[in-house]
């Protein structure tokens, strides 16, 4: 399986995909290699618009019709961005349909009106079309195991059985069976998005569906030449429950890529006040992060602040940069960058939407660029402290971060210039040394000259 080394991805997280067209060259000049873009499937679409959750119930996988674009506008999408060099990663919902039960009592996918819809609208349909005969569903009852809502979140069976909902009331998202027709409609939709081009998949809700699922699903051939992660939500790394019941078993038997949850843990703890950055020294080695080569890292993902569950995740903005600096300046895990359209309505300290525009925030892309050029350097730790942390990559580069509320000194060896890339401030050395003094919360990201 392909890899793609370390490069960095961008989360268009709700982008339509025009506007992800629209931005392809700016995308790639900031330095981005792949772009991850919601389902790419049939869900509801209305004039008014629809919110965010509905892109991950799947009415269809035959066509992409969605409130973000058709099949017609991911194709020019693909190849706009292909033009620049940038991949695309399609987020793919495997373990669940639609929940219609509001509309109807029947588990037939799509329901009896779209199958309509695709008749009276014939034409257009069938230029959406990634596979199948459209007149004909792709589910029916057979294929979805019984109805119950989850209830104890560390019940493995429950989790991978039952639905997931949104409290007694609410019946939930139907779950698929794991049967020889489910799987070979998956493996359809994943085959026809490789032919149009799709370099990487995401597996939305990877913790519900059993590790059976995943292992059919994704065979040999389908995961030839692509990157593929699971999303798997655990509060931690190893001892927490949740890693031991989802994560371990999914690393242990499947070769795919995961987000690093626990990494994530340990750098939310360690950002904080009381906690200490020498916890970021090795995680790995103390089951506190995933091998270098499965992780996906990040310092944010969409469920975080969209989801109230998850919205004590949500770091401030100081230690969210900090938390970009160490996963961009280290080496290992393909960083995921997070930007929306304001789905969360939680805004930053100028007031505007937080994540809107913190995909081209210049300091970000200066951290991106600091990555790039660092790829195949190897790390090593030059100081570490509960406030201060410093560590080099090669000969090359050095990255310091400060999280304590007052200036820090940092002396290192240098008989070259250095230049912190974040605020292009040179450093001279002298004598063989390199002395600098760092702001409180705040970080360099140094190259030599």
């Amino acid at each position: 399986m392909n890899t793609h080394a370390t490069d960095v991805i961008l989360h268009a997280f709700d982008w339509p995909y025009e506007m992800v067209e629209q931005r392809a060259e700016q995308i790639h000049q900031a330095g981005y290699k792949y772009v991850l873009v919601s389902p790419p499937m049939k869900s509801l679409k209305r004039e008014t618009g629809t919110q965010w959750w509905q892109r991950y119930q799947p009415q269809d996988y035959r066509v992409i019709d969605n409130q973000l674009g058709n099949t017609e506008t991911f194709k020019s999408m693909l190849e706009a961005l292909s033009s620049f060099g940038v991949g695309v990663y399609a987020d793919v919902v495997f373990n669940h349909m639609a929940n219609e039960s509001s509309l109807r009592s029947d588990l037939v996918y799509p329901n009896a009106s779209d199958l309509l819809a695709y008749q009276k609208q014939f034409e257009y349909y069938q230029k959406q079309r990634l596979f199948g005969d459209l007149s004909q569903p792709l589910f029916d009852h057979e294929n979805f195991v019984e109805a119950f809502g989850i209830e104890d979140w560390e019940d493995r069976w429950q989790v991978q059985n039952g639905r997931i909902t949104g409290g007694p009331s609410d019946p939930g998202l139907p779950t698929l069976r794991v049967c020889d027709h489910v799987v070979e409609q998956q493996q359809a939709y994943l085959k026809a998005l490789k032919a149009l081009g799709v370099k990487g998949f995401r597996i939305d809700a990877a913790k519900h569906m059993t590790l059976e699922h995943l292992k059919r699903v994704w065979s040999e051939e389908i995961c030839q030449g692509i990157h593929i992660f699971g999303e798997i939500i655990t509060s931690g790394g190893a001892t927490q429950p949740e890693y031991e019941l989802f994560l371990q078993p999914y690393l242990a038997e499947t070769r795919l890529g995961a987000y690093d949850f626990p990494l994530f843990q340990t750098l939310y703890d360690a950002l904080q006040g009381e906690g200490s950055l020498k916890a970021l020294v090795d995680p790995y080695c103390f089951g506190q992060a995933l091998s270098e080569s499965r992780a996906i890292t990040f310092t944010i993902t969409h469920d975080i602040p969209n989801n109230d569950v998850f919205a004590n995740l949500v770091m401030s903005e100081t230690q969210e940069w900090l938390g970009y600096c160490y996963l961009l300046g280290r080496d290992g895990g393909v960083p995921l960058i997070y930007t929306d359209l304001d789905t969360s309505g939680i805004t930053n300290q100028n007031k505007q939407p937080r994540w809107r525009d913190a995909w081209k925030d210049k300091k970000l892309l200066a951290a991106i660029e600091f990555h790039n050029r660092m790829h195949g350097s190897a790390m090593k730790i030059v100081e570490a402290s509960d406030d201060l942390l410093v560590f080099s990559r090669g000969n090359e580069g050095m990255v310091i971060i400060n999280k304590s509320k007052r200036s820090q000194t940092v002396e290192f060896k240098a008989n070259c210039e250095w230049v912190d890339l974040l605020t292009n401030t040179n450093l001279l050395p002298s004598k063989g040394q390199c002395l600098t003094v760092v702001d409180p919360n705040t970080a360099m990201m140094l190259v030599s000259g």
